[in-house]
């Protein structure tokens, strides 16, 4: 091999090695990124997840959906006396939990009720907590 081609040859190596650690990894930070805007960012555990008599979480039903421990001062129409189970997103696909995060509004149209807000993730955040909540599936 001459110098020109083993060049070649090394840099060919080196992208191919590049691509794969990219793709390898990407996933883990996707769901760490996602991970950390469902636990840390939104919250999200405060209504979708029961706890127990002390308060705490109910760690074996994390995320899995919970009647609301509070309610409004004021009447307040639509109010979800709920949040449902979003661990493994069973009411919804990947793609469309990701819009529904991007845009407030169901596949079907419709909006959440309070006290859920209507999300204006980045397309990367929500397509990140999508992921996040679809690897949760039991």
């Amino acid at each position: 091999m001459n110098t020109k081609s083993t060049l070649l040859f090394v840099a060919a190596l080196l992208a191919t090695a590049a691509s794969a650690q990219e793709n390898g990894s990407a996933p883990d930070t996707r769901l760490a990124r996602g991970r950390y805007i469902v636990e840390k960012v939104g919250l999200c555990a405060d209504c979708h997840s029961p706890r127990n008599e002390r308060g705490e979480f109910v760690m074996a039903r994390w995320l899995q959906g919970a009647p609301l421990a509070f309610a409004p001062t004021v009447p307040m129409p639509a109010w979800a006396a709920a949040a449902p189970a979003i661990a493994g997103l069973p009411s919804m696909s990947e793609a469309q939990a990701a819009e529904f995060l991007q845009h407030g509004t169901r596949p079907d149209g419709s909006q959440p009720r309070p006290p859920m807000p209507e999300f204006r993730l980045s397309a990367d955040d929500a397509a990140a907590v999508a992921a996040y909540l679809k690897s949760l599936a039991r």
